[in-house]
Formats: structure tokens, C-alpha cells, sequence
């Protein structure tokens, strides 16, 4: 049973992860929710000054330390030289500062600021907490896992394996606060929730609505199988499409071709009666757009499948096709559990969308049944499960003696 210390007897906690949302936004949703638990807990963000954590972490007011990035040398050359001194410079900097404020637990969310925590922590007998978003670990938890109390994932089989006595369980992923209130709503009333979201962004809550987005930088592949089929897909749908920053124009070209400039417009103060395809490069409130999904068109970072798994929303994954295949793992358990399609970039193709999107949208209720496995592969409580664990670890050390 967790335990709420008083005013006078505050936990001492560092989060350590940063450089991307992926790291910093389930950083603050634990933050948080430690804070709900006990507001006057002694939070500090452990970044670098490079990174988003930069501006997120004080507007979402929590003290942030920087170290500088210390990534691990993968190849030979000048910086492999230059690793070890650096290495040895920034966990001292972690050092003084977990003996300055008498830490009693360090967790861990991946990235640059995040293995020179643990190293530190493990160091002067700190325990280590783990949370892992991805299918596959990266490498500063797999050195994290060394010595982890406990490590919480997004999914089963991340590789992590805690040290002799410690525990690992899928939590899930911890919600940005847009998220995880839509979650709340949707649970509560997702007709009514739809049909309020879809009105602020010019949407027809009657038709279907079919959300394609790529991240911020966007997706060439999905933009233009998707666009250069605008023709065929508003018969059947309302497209919402986030291009990506500098892409837009590109999609809106492609767009008039297939279905010529009438049924083009924007979103929200943007939109126009009786349009059909709205695009922007960006959506900062993505989360109206996912209140009003029939259907998602994404790549699968771990984020954007765990967003929608919690929202329970049907979705076509298409995995970025770099690296080890990263986003194929994370999209991979969702559609095992019926919860939407895996498509393979170099498929993904107008003839693909042509032939499919059309068949799915007049299947409703096979789009039901994705979104309702999604919703039960889905986990909405994670930042509370990881500030669970936190604070019983907190307390295991003797509190705040």
C-alpha cells in the first residue's frame, strides 16, 4: 500500500530522460501524478539543455538539471577517445546532485540524461527505477535494467530484465494530460465527445472521419498514398490529414489532382462548410481530431500506439522503415490483438489505400471491433502504476529520515 508523507517529510526524487516528447511527456505524467499523490515531494527533472525538456519541463513547473549529452560511441573514432573523461565529468555532476538533495529513488525514462542517472545512482546505493516505452529497450536502459528495483514497460518482452530481487510489469505508458482526459471522456460518453470535437475542428459528426498523421515531421509515404487518393476516399470519409511541417503543399497538389480544390480546406476557424479534406502541417490539439476517428493512418512510434490503444481507436500502423525495425514491435502486439492493420511502408501504396480503406469504412462494424480490442489492449493508468512504485520504493529506503 502506497503511503502519502506529510508536508514535513517530503520524498526526494530525480526523473532523468529528455531530448525527445517520447521521453520528456511520460516524464511529466509521472511527475505528476507523484504530486497527486504528495504535493510537496521534492521532484527533480534530470535533462540536457538541448532537448524539449528544455522548455517543457519548467512550463510545466518542476525543476530541471542539465547535464550534457553522453551518448554511448557505436563506432570507432575521435569520440570514442573522448568518452570515457566525459562520461567520468557528467555522473559526477549527477553524483553531487543526488547528494545535494538526498535522493531517495532515480527513475529513468530512456535517453541521453538517463544512463549517466542510473550510473550514478547505483553508485552511491540509490535504487533505480526503469520506465521503458518502447518494443525493444534502447541502450541507457538496457544498462539501467543492471541495476533496476523495478522496471515498468508499454509492452510485454522489452528485454529488460531488472536485477536479482527487483520486478518488471507492463504499465503501459504514461498519458500527456490532453490524452489521458480524452481517455476519461470517451469512457464516459465518446458519442458526445465526438460530436463536440468534431464541430470545433469544421467536421461533419455524422460522416466518418479517417485522422492520417505522420508525427511532426510527417510521412512521405503516407501523405501521398493517402492524398493522391482524395478522389475515391471523401465518397467514403472526411480526411483530417496532419502533413508534417513543410509537406503541405505537396499533399494539397496532390490532393486537387485526385479530387480537384473543392473539397480542400483547413481545420477548425480554417474549415468550410461541405469540404471534405482538411489539412495542416501540425495539429497542437491532436487530441480533438483522435475524439472523432473512425479510423487512424500512422506510422507506429511507441506514443502514437500507445495513445491509441488507450483511446481505442482503429488504426493502420505503418512502420517507419529504418533502424532494426523498432516500429514494427510496437504496432505488432496491438494488431495481434485485432486492434488495427500492419502495412509495410514500401506496400503502402494508393492502390493499397484503394483497395482497402473503402472496404474497412463500409465495415463498421469491424472498425468497432478494432477499436474495441484496442481499448482492451490499451492501459490508461500507467503514470499513476509507475508513481505507485516510486513512492513504495521511496518509503522502503525509511522515508524521508
Amino acid at each position: 500500500m502506497s503511503s502519502t508523507k506529510s508536508a514535513a517529510t517530503p520524498h526526494r526524487i530525480i526523473l532523468a530522460g529528455g531530448g525527445t516528447a517520447g521521453h520528456v511527456n511520460p516524464l511529466l505524467a509521472v511527475a505528476d501524478a507523484i504530486r497527486r499523490r504528495e504535493p510537496d515531494a521534492d521532484i527533480i527533472a534530470l535533462g540536457t539543455a538541448v532537448g524539449l525538456e528544455a522548455d517543457l519541463v519548467p512550463a510545466a513547473g518542476y525543476r530541471l538539471e542539465t547535464i550534457e549529452k553522453v551518448p554511448f560511441p557505436r563506432r570507432p573514432g575521435v569520440y570514442m577517445v573522448k568518452f570515457p573523461a566525459k562520461w567520468r565529468r557528467e555522473t559526477a555532476k549527477v553524483r553531487q546532485l543526488i547528494g545535494a538533495q538526498g535522493t531517495q529513488v532515480v527513475v529513468g525514462f530512456g535517453g541521453y540524461a538517463s544512463a549517466p542517472a542510473y550510473a550514478a545512482a547505483h553508485k552511491l546505493g540509490v535504487p533505480v527505477v526503469i520506465h521503458e516505452q518502447n518494443a525493444r529497450a534502447g541502450m541507457a536502459n538496457k544498462l539501467g535494467a543492471r541495476w533496476a528495483r523495478f522496471i515498468g514497460t508499454a509492452y510485454d518482452g522489452a528485454g529488460l530484465a531488472p536485477a536479482r530481487g527487483g520486478a518488471v510489469e507492463r504499465v503501459g505508458l504514461p498519458l500527456r494530460p490532453a490524452i489521458a482526459a480524452l481517455a476519461e471522456r470517451l469512457q464516459q460518453d465518446r458519442a458526445g465527445a465526438r460530436e463536440r470535437n468534431a464541430r470545433e475542428l469544421g467536421l461533419d459528426p455524422e460522416r466518418p472521419v479517417i485522422v492520417v498523421t505522420g508525427g511532426s515531421l510527417g510521412a512521405a509515404s503516407l501523405n501521398r498514398a493517402v492524398s493522391g487518393t482524395a478522389g475515391t476516399l471523401v465518397r467514403h470519409a472526411q480526411i483530417v490529414h496532419l502533413t508534417g511541417k513543410g509537406k503541405i503543399d505537396e499533399v494539397r497538389d496532390r490532393v486537387v489532382q485526385s479530387a480537384g480544390a473543392r473539397v480542400l480546406t483547413g481545420l477548425g476557424d480554417d474549415a468550410q462548410p461541405g469540404r471534405d479534406y482538411h489539412v495542416a502541417q501540425y495539429l497542437e490539439r491532436i487530441d480533438k481530431a483522435f475524439a472523432c476517428a473512425d479510423l487512424v493512418i500512422c506510422r507506429s512510434g511507441a506514443g502514437t500506439v500507445s495513445e491509441l490503444t488507450a483511446l481505442g481507436l482503429p488504426a493502420v500502423y505503418v512502420p517507419l522503415p529504418i533502424g532494426n525495425g523498432e516500429q514494427r514491435f510496437n504496432a505488432q502486439p496491438v494488431v495481434e490483438a485485432g486492434g488495427g492493420l500492419l502495412v509495410d511502408d514500401h506496400d503502402f501504396t494508393t492502390t493499397w489505400v484503394e483497395e482497402h480503406i473503402p472496404a474497412l469504412l463500409s465495415d463498421p462494424a469491424t472498425l468497432r471491433d478494432y477499436g474495441e480490442r484496442a481499448w482492451r489492449y490499451g492501459i490508461r493508468d500507467a503514470a499513476d502504476r509507475m508513481a505507485r512504485h516510486v513512492l513504495d520504493i521511496a518509503d522502503a529506503q525509511g522515508g524521508a529520515a
